[in-house]
């Protein structure tokens, strides 16, 4: 298994999480691609220390997330989330890719969006053992293969819609001149309404929703990182017609106007 070099995205304060916790990121086999964006473990250890307010901003992604005796699949967050660590320990996570949890459940997504769900709920009784057997492991490489032996027994029959929506997503994320619906609409020759049927089903959240999620996601990587575009420039790729209706869209979800944000994050 291999290590994932991407830097993680839509964790805020990078820089200040960095002396708190790690985190550490796995790509999935070639079998699993096409379903688990990556794998993802972070290990703290705060034991005399004060406790640390991770926040992030969510990805249109489901994770099963695995921690002792409460391991729940997460649907999508809608607003930015916040996870206190304190003391010691571990958390291990699989990462969908947007849409790719729907084959393995067949239930619409949008019964998921912004739910935690006990794991035994979806998959049953098993998931106490496999629960089990990752906290009992300590070398990282030997979680992700069992989790993966987890995800080849359940693995689902070949979804063509998902292949679609792999393709709509990623136009979405790559191409900063989408940023309506109706630009997604007219390239695959979709009409919006069904785009909206097939992002409520197989995403859990409306088209525009992911589309803006994913510009807002590329201005706060680069305000945390420290290299920002020139204001005017990123506000014309997202797609805004004006400089406060950007910042109040940035303070609503980030909860810190930019300025503020970048302040923070030094």
């Amino acid at each position: 298994m291999e290590t994932n070099n991407k830097k993680p995205s839509g964790l805020l304060n990078v820089q200040t999480g960095k002396e708190h916790f790690s985190l550490d990121l796995y790509s999935p086999s070639q079998e699993l691609n096409l379903f688990i964006e990556h794998y993802w473990i972070v290990n703290w250890d705060l034991r005399g220390q004060k406790p640390y307010l991770s926040e992030n901003l969510p990805h249109p992604s489901v994770h099963l997330v695995f921690e002792k005796n409460q391991s729940s699949i997460y649907g999508v967050v809608m607003e930015k989330f916040s996870i206190l660590l304190k003391e010691k320990g571990t958390v291990f996570g699989i990462k969908f890719r947007p849409g790719a949890f729907y084959p393995f459940v067949q239930q619409s997504m949008d019964h998921f969006t912004g739910q935690a769900i006990p794991s035994q709920n979806i998959f049953g009784e098993m998931m106490n053992e496999f629960e089990s057997g990752i906290f009992s492991l300590t070398d990282q490489k030997e979680m992700i293969d069992l989790a993966e032996s987890f995800l080849f027994s359940i693995i689902p029959n070949k979804d063509e819609t998902l292949l679609q929506i792999h393709a709509i997503i990623e136009k979405m994320k790559s191409d900063q001149l989408i940023n309506t619906v109706e630009d997604i609409s007219e390239h695959f020759h979709l009409s919006v309404r069904t785009l909206q049927r097939l992002f409520k089903k197989y995403v859990g959240v409306n088209p525009k929703w992911v589309i803006r999620r994913y510009r807002l996601l590329e201005v706060a990587d680069q305000l945390s990182n420290g290299h920002p575009q020139p204001w005017q420039q990123l506000i014309a790729d997202l797609g805004y017609y004006d400089q406060s209706h950007f910042i109040r869209d940035f303070k609503s979800i980030v909860g810190r106007s930019p300025e503020e944000y970048i302040r923070k994050s030094i």
